[in-house]
């Protein structure tokens, strides 16, 4: 698995653990933290529903004071008549003072005047009305004597009733009480409403015996059910506060949003972090990685990445690019070396094979010089012309034709051993040539392509170029050899020939009189006999070439420079090179004193970009 798969694979379960963590929270943290606001608030509701309830109680009890506190009702407890009652115990007084019994008792316990009917005015038969005195058990019993006011719950045939009760004044809050006067109003379902809308609730009554406090929920509402005591200390009744669970409806529903968009933006986070670590980490990384694998499988070492990047990815690529261009400027130099070495190895090979077949063939040279030069050749000469002027008959003339006779004898057996060493130097020449010829053919090996940019090719070139040379002639690299790009030649065998004619065409400006001249470089791709061919052109502005000169240039010793100097050899050699590796090579020039160029065709291997 390779780096980018692992960051996907790790940012996906980072987002896997991210939603995880999200849904653990919702659930042990926000969802029941709107549980606890809802039972907060229910319980905040019971709270209110028992406040008000003990408004109402109050309330209740002002009214009772107002009444116990009124002389006409001091009076009565003293004297009952039945005027009082008609002018003050009315349907409408009662429906006034919202209660569904009055009662008023005296010292001993005992009812003076009771009154029950609901709040519409119609009569009502209470048990608590219909009784003449108060229960021997009754709570409030201690308060008649003393005077004390009090409130409380109390059950009724009629459902539970809410009483208060105050002592009977004499209308000036002062004096001694003569009883109590009690007021009651009865929990109705209305009266419940009232209650639950004071307090703001959603409030039901139960007659249950539970007791306490107990709260129940469900997936609707929260329930909170209290049970209040009557004044015997006993649980008369049973409210029940009800609270929707909006909180938790809504906050459900905002979780779910908030949810979303944080599960939204996390995969937008995490879509623009791997979209970031891609562009700034991922691709320059794998890009370096593949240039890396590409450097280590081939055998091009002119490729560089050339990453702008500041960061520690930029710097590796800058230092790899750097290695790579010492290890290229390394094996260049190998391979320079090896050309070299090879170059003096087989010239080595050459001259002693050379010198090893000359010696035996200067032997019998030496040999043959001498034999000619003791030969009587001078002798026989003047013996011929003494002869021709001698009498036929003298003795002068015999010795003279014995002489010659003699010396043609001599001459004879001298030209057969001549003639025997020329024949062993004619096969000790052929023989020179056999091994010349076998070692041409064991020379010819194929040579080492490599991927070369042409623009550096002619720097390299520029740097084995006499000093001379160099500060006579401007080499303009044409933009046409940074366009092509690198291509796969025999790097050293064509960097030798452009050195040959960088150096020739300085000749030619030195030739032409100019102390300057220039040397324009270009190339171009052409396609001949269905395959890529570099077109490599060098035009120079020096003297310029016969035209009649143009076809021999190439040949073996041809020169048009001076003999002291140049054996017609570079320009021969550079032909025999470039046709070696498939290529050809000519020469074009509109004559004298217009200056030259020379085209180069060679075949490329493969070409790169």
């Amino acid at each position: 698995m390779n780096i980018r798969m692992k960051v996907v694979s790790l940012l996906a379960l980072l987002l896997v653990f991210l939603v995880a963590i999200e849904i653990a929270v919702q659930r042990e943290v926000l969802m029941p933290s709107f549980g606890e606001l809802e039972r907060d608030d229910a319980k905040v509701s019971m709270k209110r529903i028992d406040y008000a309830l003990d408004m109402t109680l109050n309330g209740l009890e002002l009214t009772a004071a107002d009444w116990g506190n009124w002389q006409d009702v001091y009076r009565y407890v003293q004297s009952p008549n039945a005027a009082f009652v008609g002018a003050n115990i009315t349907p409408t007084a009662m429906k006034q003072l919202q209660v569904n019994a009055l009662l008023i008792v005296d010292l001993e316990g005992d009812v003076v005047l009771a009154s029950g009917q609901d709040l519409t005015g119609a009569s009502m038969d209470l048990d608590f009305t219909r009784q003449k005195a108060l229960p021997a058990d009754f709570p409030w019993r201690e308060n008649l004597a003393v005077g004390k006011p009090a409130k409380g719950l109390i059950r009724t045939d009629h459902g539970v009733m809410m009483l208060a009760a105050a002592p009977v004044l004499d209308g000036s809050g002062g004096g001694k009480a003569l009883g109590l006067v009690f007021m009651g109003q009865l929990l109705t379902p209305k009266a419940v409403r009232d209650l639950g809308a004071r307090a703001q609730a959603d409030l039901s009554l139960l007659r249950d015996g539970s007791t306490g406090e107990r709260l129940t929920e469900s997936d609707t509402a929260t329930q909170v059910d209290r049970s209040f005591e009557d004044i015997y200390g006993l649980p008369v009744m049973t409210l029940r506060v009800e609270v929707p669970r909006r909180i938790t409806a809504r906050g459900h529903v905002a979780v779910i949003y908030a949810s979303t968009y944080l599960i939204g933006a996390a995969i937008a986070v995490l879509i623009l972090l791997l979209i970031v670590l891609n562009r700034v980490v991922l691709e320059p990384l794998a890009r370096v990685t593949r240039h890396a694998v590409a450097i280590g499988q081939g055998n091009d070492l002119m490729a560089r990445l050339n990453l702008s990047s500041r960061d520690e990815i930029g710097r590796l690529a800058c230092e790899f690019d750097r290695m790579v261009e010492r290890v290229e400027q390394t094996h260049r130099e190998l391979v320079d070396q090896s050309f070299q070495a090879g170059f003096a190895e087989l010239s080595k090979g050459v001259l002693h094979n050379l010198g090893n077949a000359m010696t035996p063939l200067g032997v019998r040279l030496v040999r043959l010089s001498e034999r000619l030069r003791d030969t009587p050749i001078d002798d026989l000469r003047l013996a011929f012309d003494e002869l021709e002027n001698a009498p036929a008959t003298s003795a002068r003339h015999d010795d003279l034709t014995e002489f010659m006779r003699l010396g043609c004898r001599e001459m004879a057996a001298s030209i057969a051993e001549s003639r025997a060493d020329v024949e062993v130097i004619q096969r000790q020449a052929t023989l020179v040539q056999t091994a010349l010829s076998d070692l041409m053919r064991s020379t010819r090996t194929d040579h080492l392509i490599e991927s070369v940019r042409l623009p550096d090719l002619v720097n390299q070139t520029l740097e084995i170029v006499p000093d001379s040379c160099r500060q006579r002639l401007v080499v303009d690299a044409d933009e046409s050899l940074r366009h092509i790009g690198a291509v796969r030649v025999a790097r050293t065998v064509l960097r030798l020939v452009l050195q040959n004619l960088i150096i020739n065409a300085a000749d030619a400006v030195r030739d032409a009189g100019r102390e300057k001249g220039v040397l324009r470089v270009g190339a171009e791709i052409v396609r001949e006999r269905d395959r890529e061919q570099l077109h490599l052109h060098c035009e120079d502005n020096g003297v310029g070439i016969a035209r009649d000169d143009l076809e021999r240039v190439f040949d073996k010793g041809f020169s048009t420079k001076s003999r002291e100097t140049n054996y017609g050899i570079g320009l021969h050699w550079c032909a025999n090179a470039i046709g070696a590796m498939g290529g050809r090579i000519w020469a074009a020039s509109e004559g004298r004193g217009l200056g030259a160029s020379v085209h180069l065709m060679l075949p490329l291997a493969i070409r790169e970009t």
